[in-house]
């Protein structure tokens, strides 16, 4: 997880609050991003996150759709 999210994290409190992780990416996509939101941020909601690739874009709209549907 980049290091700015870290210092996000680490000023404001989102307890009580809904976090959706997503990334676009060349490569490494969520790796333990979840995971670790979920130990910075106990009290908060953090669903299942959702990275598309950059061989992806041209044919994610579908899984983006599904996503969204089942995170709401």
């Amino acid at each position: 997880m980049p290091m700015i999210l870290y210092s996000f994290f680490d000023e404001y409190d989102l307890s009580h609050k809904k976090i959706v992780p997503f990334c676009t990416s060349g490569g490494s996509g969520l790796s333990q991003t979840v995971e670790t939101i979920k130990k910075l941020e106990p009290e908060a909601d953090v669903t299942e996150g959702f990275h598309v690739g950059s061989d992806d874009v041209d044919q994610c709209q579908q899984d983006l759709k599904n996503w969204l549907n089942k995170i709401n």
